[in-house]
Formats: structure tokens, C-alpha cells, sequence
């Protein structure tokens, strides 16, 4: 019997995120910097020591890429398309884990389910502490997922891309011919080889795990996000992944799009 070879990468790819050290480095470093590994041994509650074993598994396994200056050695998803697996499962697990347990085989998952359509939200553990439910706070209004904008903002703006036809969902999402002439007006730029083979998709959709709605990833979602931060439209809170939409970035969103943010 020949026994298919990607079942074999797939059981090793799955080891790697099957640990919850790892696991949770992976998604720390969904905020789309790079970390010491000293900075994830304390985001995860583990000796130096410790994390160091984990993050040669995952640099080894392909997931994370790393980079030395002096003598600190800094760590990152070792690509976007590591990222979007990271996001997609994660939201998977989570959703998986909220679901009503049923005994009747009519409530399996099935391929043919539509994309985004997550359980109901099950109630949220509360907030540990002040300082939590703060960050949580910031982080349901803005915040960053690897390279693109999440949370209401991320979702606000979803909408109204889509509501000015400067995206459309019709056949799949897509950039419409407006929406370039849109992005060329704003010197918003997309990579030449977006959309190509072996090239990012242009936007997909990524299910906000604080909305329950989709919000934009791709190269779209990308630049967007870029030309916030670099515009000042919005900016980092801490050195978490929240973020905080500037004066400026309110003026400018309401101008472009009509979005009304606080």
C-alpha cells in the first residue's frame, strides 16, 4: 500500500502547533513584528530557556524566521501565507470550541459551508484585571491581524469598500476597476505580483474573531494597513496590537469613505 506523502507533513506540520507554548508564540507574533525571544518566554509565561527549544522547533519547521542583531535574536512568521494559516486556524479552533456539542451527525462541518459562517459567540471569560479589559477594549475597536487592520475599524472599512463598489463579493472578492482607479488616486499601491501565481491573493476574507465578522486581508488589506500606520491615520498602543484611529485618520476616513470612526 502506498501511503500518501502529505499525510505524513501534514501530522508534522500539525505537531508544531499542537504544543501551546508554540502555539501561543504564533499568535503573538500575528501582530506582524518581530519579537525577542525574551519577549515571547514572557508574553507565554516560560523560562528563556524554554522558549528557546520552541522557537528552534518552529525556525526549523519552517514556520518562523529569525534575524540576529547583537545579541539579541529576533523571531517573525516566516511569511504571509504562514500568517493566513496561523489566522485561519486559529479562528477555526476558537470557533470549534464555542460550538454546541451535538450528538446528531447533521451538525458535522462540511466543506461546502460557507466561509465566515461561525457559531454564535459563546460569553467571554472576564477580564482578569484592569489592565485585560483594557487591552481587550482597545483591541475590539482596532487593532492589527499580521499586516492588515481587524477588530470594528478593520470591519468598518470592509463595509464601506464594498458599499462604494471599490470592492465587490459578487463572483469571489475582488478589487473593482474603480476601486484601482481609487487606490491609484490615493497613491495606495498593491504589489505587482499580487493575485499572480504563487503570488498573494489581491483581498480575501478574514473572519474578525471579535466581530464575528469578515474584515480584509490579502495584499489589499495589507496596504491599507500600511498606509494607516505610515500616515498616522491610526497608531500602536503599547506594544500590543491595538491600535488607535489619530484625528487625522478620523478627518481622512470620513473624507474618503464616509466611515465615521471614534
Amino acid at each position: 500500500m502506498t501511503v500518501d506523502p502529505r499525510g505524513s507533513a501534514l501530522a508534522a506540520f500539525a505537531a508544531l502547533l499542537a504544543d501551546p507554548t508554540r502555539a501561543a508564540f504564533c499568535c503573538a507574533l500575528l501582530d506582524g513584528r518581530a519579537w525577542t525571544a525574551g519577549e515571547l518566554a514572557r508574553s507565554a509565561g516560560v523560562a528563556p530557556s524554554t522558549a528557546s527549544e520552541h522557537l528552534s522547533r518552529l525556525i526549523t519547521g519552517g514556520l518562523l524566521a529569525e534575524a540576529r542583531q547583537g545579541r539579541h535574536r529576533y523571531v517573525r512568521l516566516a511569511s504571509t501565507a504562514v500568517a493566513t494559516v496561523i489566522e485561519d486556524l486559529a479562528v477555526f479552533a476558537q470557533a470549534t470550541a464555542e460550538a454546541p456539542v451535538s450528538t446528531g451527525a447533521a451538525a458535522a462541518p462540511t466543506a461546502d459551508a460557507p466561509a465566515g459562517d461561525a457559531p454564535a459567540p459563546a460569553v467571554r471569560s472576564a477580564p482578569r484585571n484592569l489592565g485585560e479589559a483594557t487591552r481587550q477594549s482597545a483591541e475590539a475597536r482596532a487593532r492589527t491581524c499580521y499586516d492588515h487592520l481587524a477588530g470594528r475599524l478593520g470591519v468598518t472599512l470592509a463595509d464601506a469598500l464594498l458599499d462604494h463598489g471599490l470592492v465587490t463579493d459578487h463572483a469571489g472578492l475582488a478589487v473593482t476597476e474603480r476601486g484601482h482607479h481609487w487606490l491609484a488616486a490615493q497613491a495606495i499601491e498593491l504589489p505587482p505580483h499580487a493575485g499572480r501565481p504563487g503570488g498573494r491573493p489581491v483581498v480575501r476574507s478574514c473572519l474578525d474573531w471579535t466581530e464575528r465578522r469578515s474584515h480584509l486581508g490579502g495584499a489589499l488589506g495589507a496596504a491599507l494597513c500600511r498606509t494607516a500606520l505610515d500616515r498616522a491615520w491610526v497608531e500602536r498602543i503599547g506594544t500590543g496590537r491595538a491600535l488607535k484611529v489619530t484625528p487625522d485618520g478620523c478627518r481622512a476616513l470620513r473624507e474618503l469613505l464616509g466611515v465615521e470612526v471614534s
